[in-house]
């Protein structure tokens, strides 16, 4: 009897040599779906991070507290943006600021804890003038810009936060005290401006406007 004919050589290495070129196709696939999962999760993380920073930026604004002269509602010299707010247990200084750095700037937010005298409050706004960034009480909130830049909507325009604003007279805190010390006006609004830099996974720039209530 004849016997069974089995696969030559050259068809067991045309065989493998087809599985071969489909597995690394199939691989390519593969690779393809998980990088564009891992870049839809990065953006949707980096999103979701960005809006949950500047909500706490609208917070801090919408919780501005009049201290009768102990320290300023609102200051900003530029690079960095000082707030005295309302808080569970007693006043809160809070500075957002932007600090450097390998290759960019990162947006820093320091908050020290609720105090309830005038001293404590003092203190921690001078501390405010001090900061480098990593301190306790600061958090660092978006990495990746190269620039940021702080308007107040006076009068019928926006203008520089550093720019003169209008002051009132206000009486010191002390008690029996008569001398008057004067007290910056209040902006109608705040407009931040975030720059993003490239690479960031962020496009462009985001401004955000917030309306300063009486």
């Amino acid at each position: 009897m004849k016997a069974d004919r089995g696969f030559t050589l050259i068809e067991v290495l045309v065989a493998m040599t087809v599985m071969a070129v489909m597995a690394m196709m199939a691989w390519q696939g593969v690779d393809g779906i998980v990088r564009a999962r891992d870049s839809s999760q990065g953006s949707l993380e980096r999103t979701l991070r960005l809006d949950s920073v500047v909500a706490q930026w609208d917070q801090d604004l919408a919780s501005l507290q009049d201290s009768n002269g102990a320290a300023p509602e609102l200051a900003c010299d530029g690079s960095t943006v000082r707030m005295t707010r309302r808080a569970e247990g007693g006043l809160q200084v809070v500075a957002w600021a932007l600090r450097p750095s390998a290759t960019d700037f990162t947006w820093w937010r320091w908050a020290s804890p609720p105090v309830k005298t005038v001293g404590e409050l003092q203190d921690n706004w001078v501390r405010t003038q001090q900061l480098q960034g990593g301190e306790p009480g600061a958090l660092k909130t978006i990495t990746g810009l190269i620039g940021w830049q702080v308007y107040f909507y006076r009068g019928n325009g926006w203008s520089n936060c550093q720019s003169s604003n209008d002051v009132v007279p206000v009486a010191p805190p002390a008690s029996g005290a008569s001398a008057i010390v004067p007290r910056e006006v209040l902006p109608t609004g705040v407009r931040m401006v975030l720059n993003f830099a490239p690479g960031s996974g962020q496009n462009g720039s985001l401004v955000r406007d917030t309306l300063i209530g009486p």
